[in-house]
Formats: C-alpha cells, structure tokens, sequence
C-alpha cells in the first residue's frame, strides 16, 4: 500500500539522529532556547542546535520491567530534559522494591549529566530510546542511543550497562556498536534478557547508511544485533541480521523469547524510502538464541497509517506511530504484536493487535484494541501474561474540537482473558492538555511508554502533560492493575525527578524515599 506523508514522516524521525547531527556546526549553535530549567547543572548541558528548543522537567519516554525472581521489584528508565530535535540530556533509572509504592532514582553514565567520561564510555552529550530488561538471577541491563550534536555530529553509539544490585549501581556503559561517519545513523535500540538463561542477553538496533544524502535510493537501513552469553559482562561483536535492501529500511525493532527458547525480532519494515514508502510489520526468527537468524522474516501485517496531526494547532502529534509492541505470555506461549494503524476507519488511527499461536510462523488478522473508535488512539504498548492480555494507550476521547486553546488527552488500559474477543478498559490519567507537552517534531511524549505483567496484575508506567504548565512540560505516573480492576480513576504515583536528583549521583547511598501519590486529571 502506499503510505500518507505522515506515515513518511517516521522514517525522517528514524533517521533523526543523522538529520540534527548534521546541523550542529560547532561547540555553540545559535537560535535555541532553554523554555524551562534543566534538573541538571548548566556545566554538563551540551550545545544547542538552531531554532531549537530544551525542555527542562520533561520526563518522556518510559520503560519497565519486573524482576521475575521478585515480582515486587520493578525497575523504569526514561528520558530526562527532552531536546526539540532530538535527544535528552540523560536518561534516569528508578527503582521500585515495593510493587511501585515507592522509588529512588539512580542512573547509568549514558551521557555528561548522568556522569558520562571519557574515561567511563560515556562522553556524549545527549541520551536517547532508553530500554530496561532483567534476567531471572535478577541481574539488570539497561541500553540507550548516546550521541553528540556538536562538532559535525559524528560521535554516536549504542551503549549498554548492567547492575548486579536490582539497580542500586550501573556498570561503565559498553559500546554496542560505535560511529563517527555522520553518513551512518543509529536509532531505535531496544535490550531484552533471556527469561530462561540468565546468561544470555540481546539488543536490537537499525543502522542507517548515506545519510549525507537527502533521500538516496542507495541508502540501506538493516537491523544489527549484539549478544552477551556472560550477563553483560562482555558483548560478542555486532552484526547485520536482516537487511530489506536498497532505500528500505527497518526500525523499532524489539526481541521476544518464546517458552521454547525461539527468539522473535519483530520490526517495522520500510520499502521504497525515497518515493511512494510502503510499511510492514515483520518477525525475523532464530531457534539458536541468535547464532543464526535464517530470511526471509515472516509477515505479521501490511500497515495503513495517516499519522497523528492536530487540527486546531495545525501542528503534529509524534506518536509510536507503526513501531510495533511485542509481548509473549509463558503461559499459553501466544505472541502478540500491537501498533498504531488506521485501516479500521481509514481517516484516523486506531490500535491493532495481531496473534500468533503458533511461534511467529503464522499471524491473524489485526482486530482494534482500542475502545473508542471515532476517536484517534495511539503510542500503543502490550504485554502478556497468565493468560492475561492487556495494551496501554492514550487518545483524545476529551477532546472539544472546537476549544483551540487545549488538546486533551487521556490514557488507558485494555485488557482481554480471550485474545481480544472482549476487553476490559481501565482509565490510567486524564484528560491533559498535550499543547504544554514539548514539542519534538510535534508534541511529544514518547514514541513508547512502560507495560509489563508481574504474575497477578499490569504494571504500566507512562508519560503525561499534567502540570499545565510549559515549565513542567511532562510527569511519569505509576499504575498497577490487576485484571477486573474497577474501571475507574484512581491515585497515580508520580515519580518525579526533581524530587530525586538530589540522590542519583550517589547509587551507593540510594534509599528509597516516596514519591507523593498524585490524582489522574
């Protein structure tokens, strides 16, 4: 199918990174503006690109995982102060021991303001596409896209660090795969432990070619990958695993683990980039916990998608747009597989979820997740577990189109015992005002969001724009929901950074210290 221009306009966020690298000319670029203080020291901000923009307390971007030797041990990271045209100052970690009741904050040295060197492996300027994974011995691994704006922009990579102390302390980050050619752009990396082998470890990326060049047919963008097989310790060296050729490309891609030790890399699939781009969501399969990964990926969906776009501002919504959601439920060992896509009204977006029952090799049909559908939903996450489905996702069932001076937005909770058949809907916040969330490449919360099942209920943990305010442009909330939960409203945790700083930069002292319980409005 062909793509609208919005749906094109992914694949110019995917290749974002190359774009802002480019554009920064030197130590200092004129023209950009700090519109809200950073919660880090001036001393570790690095430059600003022109016309652009640093949104100081916003917090976007979340991920989670639970610990599956204690349930009640959870882990989140995301990105901290979001610049406009990409990136974030650094990325934070908190921890939970307590299902979520409440949190200290910590980091890895991704970047100069979580204490990044040249010394420890982490002297970039900005942190990016924070991930959080644990293994069952506990031990924690956690990756991040790390790279510099100044100085011609060619100083990127993809950056690993493990804790063996539920998250207490984060080793030196180890370099996944490095560049300093501004005509490669990494993006998209995604961590995932292996649930059976606490040993092995693998991470995901896409590694685009010719970005000197605006819209080059020759440009390849193929999934990379990295393993440990000593739980973190040490990476083998990257390596391509899937390349869809010339000017096509993947992007998001994400590894899951079956009960049979298969692993499943599920992926976006972009065709024909420089005229009319073609979209698909595809799995590529290894039964050698990623020695070998045999072509072609099998199909799961085409993908029809118009973007997200506000009419009143007349500006963009930076959605997950067609990034796929993977989940496995060890249970029953069923894969499902959501994203954002419009073919169920065609003039908007909705949330579809597509099921294999059979370990990737074949998919169903895609059905809508989301609960209202004269309304456009988005930035969807899923998991899976005891049975259990559930998918997390905002939209704007609030909103009054004729009210130019807010664009509210809510986020919710489906959750299905029978694949879809009936959902449950939970309200996790809102409605709030997405106008005073920042703005990059249009309003911004995260081209993800945290979802992860802890043996009895869904632990979701998600960006929104609560405050009203652009000085305190976005805030992470906590939700723990147990399936045939009142659908109701209930108090939210917040974690909030600028309670927290004060102890990130000493993990050794880090205690848990509660983050004041905040009502979903």
């Amino acid at each position: 199918m062909r793509l609208t221009p919005a749906m094109q306009a992914l694949r110019r966020v995917s290749v974002l990174a190359g774009a802002l690298l480019l554009a920064g000319c030197g130590p200092s670029v004129p023209g950009g503006s700090s519109l809200s203080a950073s919660e880090f020291p001036s001393t570790c901000l690095g430059p600003l690109l022109r016309n652009e923009s640093l949104y100081g307390k916003a917090e976007v971007e979340p991920s989670i995982a639970v610990d599956p030797a204690d349930p009640t041990h959870l882990i989140t990271v995301w990105q901290q102060d979001r610049y406009s045209r990409g990136g974030s100052a650094g990325v934070l970690t908190g921890i939970s021991f307590d299902s979520g009741n409440t949190w200290a904050s910590t980091s890895a040295a991704f970047s100069h303001c979580t204490g990044g060197n040249l010394s420890n492996g982490g002297d970039y300027e900005r942190a990016s596409d924070p991930w959080i994974t644990i293994a069952p011995d506990g031990t924690a691994h956690q990756a991040a896209l790390a790279f510099d704006v100044s100085l011609g922009g060619g100083h990127r990579a993809v950056l690993a660090s493990r804790s063996t102390d539920r998250g207490r302390t984060w080793s030196a980050p180890q370099t996944l795969q490095g560049d300093t050619d501004p005509s490669f752009a990494l993006d998209k990396g995604s961590i995932t432990a292996d649930p059976q082998i606490a040993s092995n470890v693998y991470a995901v990326w896409d590694r685009l070619t010719v970005q000197t060049v605006a819209n080059s047919p020759l440009a390849h963008g193929p999934t990379w990958f990295a393993r440990s097989t000593n739980a973190g310790v040490s990476w083998e060296p990257a390596r391509s695993i899937y390349d869809p050729g010339a000017d096509s490309q993947t992007i998001g891609n994400v590894v899951a683990v079956l009960p049979d030790g298969t692993l499943l890399n599920a992926m976006l699939v972009l065709t024909n980039l420089s005229q009319n781009t073609t979209a698909a969501i595809k799995v590529l399969r290894s039964t050698d916990h990623g020695v070998t990964w045999p072509d072609p990926p099998v199909m799961v969906s085409d993908v029809q998608n118009v973007g997200v776009f506000d009419l009143k501002s007349r500006k963009g919504v930076r959605t997950g747009g067609a990034l796929p959601s993977i989940a496995v439920d060890a249970s029953t060992g069923k894969v499902y597989v959501a994203w954002e896509d419009s073919r169920f009204a065609g003039v908007r977006n909705g949330i579809a979820v597509s099921t294999s029952t059979d370990g990737g090799l074949n998919w169903s049909a895609p059905i809508q997740a989301n609960r209202v559908p004269t309304t456009t939903a988005f930035t969807p996450v899923i998991s899976a577990g005891g049975g259990q489905l559930s998918v997390a996702h905002y939209d704007f069932r609030a909103d009054n189109p004729s009210d130019g001076s807010q664009l509210l937005a809510s986020s919710w909770l489906v959750t299905s015992a029978n694949d879809g058949a009936t959902w449950q809907e939970t309200a996790l916040a809102g409605p709030f005002n997405l106008y005073t969330a920042a703005f990059a490449q249009g309003y911004f919360l995260g081209d993800y969001q945290g979802l992860s099942w802890d043996g009895t209920a869904f632990v979701s943990f998600f960006a929104a724009s609560t405050s009203g305010s652009l000085s305190d442009p976005s805030t992470l909330l906590f939700r723990r929901v147990a399936p045939g939960a009142s659908p109701v409203h209930a108090l939210l945790d917040a974690i909030r950074p600028d309670r927290l700083l004060g102890i990130f930069r000493h993990p050794t002292q880090v205690g848990v210290r509660r983050a004041p319980a905040r009502t979903a409005r």
